[in-house]
This record gives C-alpha cells, structure tokens and sequence, in this order.
C-alpha cells in the first residue's frame, strides 16, 4: 500500500487561516517508483531514503532508493594530522596521494575489501551519507552494503559498525559476487548454475549461485591494486625507478593486458631514481607490462579453475551454456576475457555495466527489498 499526499490547504493556526488539510490517493508500487513516493510501511521513512554502498578498496559507489546510482568516488580521505580535521574526500583526496605536505596525510580506509581504518572509514560514510541528503542532517537511511564473501564475523560487524555511527538506523550486508550476479541481470532466483568473476581494486570474487543462494565460492585478496604494486615492483627491481601508485595505474590502464595483443604499445613513465635521487623518465613496452603482472593474474585465474573445480556436477552443464559473467573494474584490463577463455575452455562475456554491476545489484536489494531480502547475509542469532 503506497499514498500520495497531496497539500491542498496551508495555515496557522489562531491566524485567521486554516490549518494544514492533506488529502490521500492509494497507489501502486509501479506508480511509486515513478513518483518516489515512500511506502506507508516504511517506517520513518521520511528521515532519509534507503541507500546501497559498493564499499570498494578503489572506490565507493553509492545508490539511492528512486534515483539510482548518486556518487561514485575514490575511497580515499586526506586528513590534517594536526587537527585532526578532514581536508579532502573521494577525488580531490586522490589528487593528493604523494604530494602532500607533512602535515596532511592521504589514506585509504580499505584494504583488501575490508576496513583497516575504521574511523576514516565511518567518518567517510558519513561525509557521503550528509552530502547525498544535503542539509538534512537527521536523515537515518536503511543501508545495504556489499562486501567480500570471504570476510570474517569480525571483519562483517566492523562494517556494520561504521555504517551505524555514519549514521544509518539499519544495516544489512549482502556478498559483493551475489550483488555482482544481480546487477549484470543473472537469473540467481532460477534453479539454473550462474557464475560470476568480480575482479575489484582489492579483492576478486569468484561465485556460482543458483536458487537465490551461492553453491560455492572463492575470495582472494588480489585485484587491480595488486597489478600497480606488481607494475611498481617491477619499475624498481629492473629500472631502479620508484613509481607512485597513480603513475602504475595509468601505465596498466594504457598498454597493459593479460595476453598477448595484436596491438603492442609503449609508454613512457616518470617516477624517481634510486640510485641518484633524481627525477627519471624510461620507456617500456607492453610486453614487460604483461610480465610484470603476469603472477596476480595467474593467483586470479587459478582462483576461478579451483571454482569450477567444487562445482557440482548437476550445475557443470549450464555454466557450460552460460558461461562466466565477468565484472568488476579489473575486468577491464585488456584481453582479460581472451584469458580466461582460453584457461578455462569456457564462454566468458564481460557484462555491460562492469564497473558498476556491485552497487546496481545491491541498489536492486534496496529497491525489492522483500523479494531479495533472502540474498542478504543472515542477521547472527545470539
């Protein structure tokens, strides 16, 4: 049951006008997802709209219930260390990675998928939470947060946490390959095998789902961030050249891959001279690329073969139809289908959305929130 308010009459009160007279329509669901309208059985409803967090180590999206996908920003916070005072969030704080003054640190909240810092990471919410509602500060929202499946209890509550001191009246957890499954438009309710590879900044999420639930999966602490650490390696074992982390990113994104192209490239890189001190610039080619980061992306291949390894056999042959759903903002790395394909045997199709398909999946979540409430990770019983 759904109601429009309509104001028809505004007065005060002992002021010659008459007092405020509603008048009320019973809608459908359909038509308040066309008004934004907030269900009667809400409950308080009107404080903030309910809202879903991809709670990523690369970036944070965030969905609003009616609106859809509101903020997509850097998990980065750069912080005064003197004052204590937040200087910058999301894509300003990025701009300052490396090239701050003493005083003012720039740092990433999340690692790995999870929280290492807990209070940049609520205190980051929170900054979130108040610029998607603007002034209104009272607002409590229902919030529905993906995370890694393979986090521990404690790793889930630290999440729960933050949200809650961020200021949310509720919120619930849902696994990012579920989310992931969800919004590239699996059918995961279906008594049909899907699998989903989400290769995130920190982590990547391998998953076969079926009826709603996931049969089996895998999660290792290995994503794109893991590519620029190997890319920074490389520079200073074989160049003697310090790169910063947004420097290795830009090379991936330009010439790297995860098999051989037909296009070779170059690019030439910046960064320090360990032996002089100097600044230095060198040029490698995309083939020194792919090497370098060739052992993450075997650790992320091995992750789905030892999947589909404890997949039951009653589900092999329609993941032999389907094939594997690729998402994720690694999955982007040139040539990342071509591997998998090859490595597997099977059909791989990198999903439209793949940079957004977690926080769609558990915006989806906020939206049907009763049909996909058996998705969400279970409340513990004490």
């Amino acid at each position: 049951m759904w109601i429009n308010v309509k104001i028809l009459r505004v007065g005060v009160l002992g002021h010659g006008y008459d007092t405020l007279r509603f008048e009320c329509d019973a809608l459908s669901p359909a038509d308040h997802l066309k008004g934004g309208l907030l269900p009667m059985g809400s409950k308080l409803a009107f404080l903030g709209r309910d809202m879903a967090v991809d709670l990523g180590t690369a970036n944070t999206l965030v969905y609003v219930r009616g609106r859809g996908i509101v903020l997509n920003e850097p998990s980065v916070v750069a912080i005064n260390t003197t004052s204590g005072k937040i200087v910058a969030v999301g894509i300003e704080a990025k701009r300052m990675i490396g090239r701050t003054p003493g005083n003012i640190v720039a740092v990433r909240p999340l690692k790995d998928g999870v929280i290492a810092d807990f209070d940049v990471t609520e205190r980051m919410l929170r900054y979130f939470i108040q610029r998607i509602h603007k002034r209104r500060h009272f607002a409590k929202p229902r919030i529905i947060v993906a995370v890694p499946s393979g986090i521990t209890g404690v790793e889930q509550r630290a999440v729960k946490e933050a949200g809650y001191q961020a200021g949310a009246r509720r919120v619930y957890i849902v696994e990012e390959p579920m989310a992931a499954a969800i919004g590239a438009g699996l059918p995961v309710h279906e008594p049909t095998g899907n699998m989903v590879v989400d290769i995130g900044g920190g982590t990547t999420e391998v998953a076969i789902i079926s009826m709603g639930g996931i049969v089996t999966s895998q999660s290792i602490r290995v994503g794109g961030d893991e590519l620029d650490h190997a890319i920074i390696a490389h520079a200073k074992k074989e160049h003697s050249l310090m790169l910063g982390e947004r420097t290795a990113e830009e090379v991936k994104i330009a010439i790297g891959a995860a098999c051989v192209m037909p296009e070779q490239g170059q690019a030439e890189i910046r960064g320090r001279d360990l032996v002089s001190g100097l600044p230095k610039t060198i040029v490698v080619s995309a083939d020194e690329i792919r090497a370098a980061i060739d052992e993450p992306l075997n650790a992320i291949v091995d992750a789905v073969k030892s999947t589909l390894d404890k997949c039951p056999p009653e589900l092999s042959g329609d993941l032999m139809d389907r094939g594997i759903a690729l998402t994720g903002g690694g999955s982007l790395l040139r040539g990342m289908e071509e591997r998998l394909r090859d490595e597997t045997g099977m059909p791989v199709h990198l999903v439209d959305n793949a940079l957004d398909s977690v926080a769609l999946g558990t915006g989806r979540c906020v939206e049907d929130f009763d049909a996909l409430q058996q998705v969400l990770v279970p409340e513990p019983r004490h």
